[in-house]
């Protein structure tokens, strides 16, 4: 079989999975169910003649066939999907729309500023949003249905992949870590906190590692844990509501709701978090230069407190 008897679906299936990073994941997202998708990949894989994902215990991995087939899928499908848009008499997308994917607290104070800004200097330029986890952004950029993505890092600032070739980054900001407590908390008392004053403390954390989502890195103790919440903006109203503390970047301390100081942490190591640009490496397209510009602006307007 040849690989130009793969079928659209097969393709779209490819890179939906390729996206979310489980066949599980793909199959919820698309309807299917997750012996279709296997199916599909299966005769993807036998038109290529390859291998095209790794099966791993945390989900899959391209091979460096499924990476070339990802890169031609994407085309193929975007080009389909500009066809079924004119024939149904709608608009095509022109090269002025920008889709932009970004971590959850780049939300709260980066993403709007950046987009008011733009919208005032080029109002040609149409930017469409979408919010994940910063693995999912990455996935997403290699798929093809991301231009261009904010993501997190935290030392030692591993690549955000390790796929080829590298994503280019660039570094927009590099901010400390610090520590969101009640504003009646003890802990609130002084301008700063003490290493040692966070042993015995109650963590609002949130799904996955307490150390990466909530809960201050470094502690010589197993932390109490005592509320969850993927939002960060719950986990903010939970302290507020004196139910326990967590950890914030610095840059959050302009937005954090009524009831809430956030502190920095005197005593062990530095603890320090960026805010990336990322993108797959090529010509950059102009909407992207502007809307990068925009997030750099942003950056620096908004400085952080102490």
């Amino acid at each position: 079989m040849a690989f130009t008897d793969a079928s659209l679906v097969a393709l779209r299936v490819f890179r939906e999975v390729a996206e979310r990073g489980t066949l599980t994941a793909a199959a919820t997202a698309l309807g299917y169910t997750q012996s279709a998708v296997s199916r599909q990949i299966a005769a993807l894989e036998r038109a290529a003649g390859a291998v095209l994902l790794e099966r791993r215990h945390d989900g899959v991995r391209l091979t460096a066939a499924g990476r070339l087939v990802l890169k031609r899928a994407a085309v193929v499908v975007d080009q389909v999907d500009a066809g079924a848009r004119e024939l149904a008499g709608l608009s095509e997308e022109d090269e002025s729309t920008v889709r932009l994917g970004w971590f959850a607290t780049a939300g709260a104070w980066l993403v709007p500023a950046a987009l008011v800004a733009l919208r005032r200097s080029h109002p040609s330029i149409t930017v469409v949003t979408r919010e994940g986890s910063t693995p999912a952004l990455v996935r997403a950029l290699r798929a093809g249905t991301l231009d261009v993505a904010l993501i997190a890092s935290s030392p030692p600032f591993r690549a955000p992949d390790d796929e080829v070739p590298a994503l280019e980054i660039d570094t927009l900001t590099e901010r400390s870590l610090r520590v969101a407590v009640p504003s009646a908390h003890p802990l609130a008392r002084n301008d700063f906190i003490d290493i040692a004053d966070l042993r015995d403390q109650r963590w609002i954390s949130g799904p996955g590692d307490p150390l990466v989502m909530g809960v201050w890195p470094g502690l010589d103790e197993r932390p109490v844990v005592a509320h969850t919440a993927r939002d960060w903006l719950a986990k903010l109203q939970l302290v507020a509501a004196g139910l326990g503390i967590t950890t914030v970047s610095a840059a959050l301390a302009t937005v954090v709701p009524a009831g809430v100081r956030v502190l920095p942490v005197r005593g062990g190591p530095s603890e320090q978090r960026r805010v990336l640009i990322a993108r797959v490496p090529g010509p950059v397209a102009d909407p992207v230069s502007r809307l990068a510009a925009a997030l750099r602006a942003a950056v620096l307007e908004h400085q952080p407190i102490g």
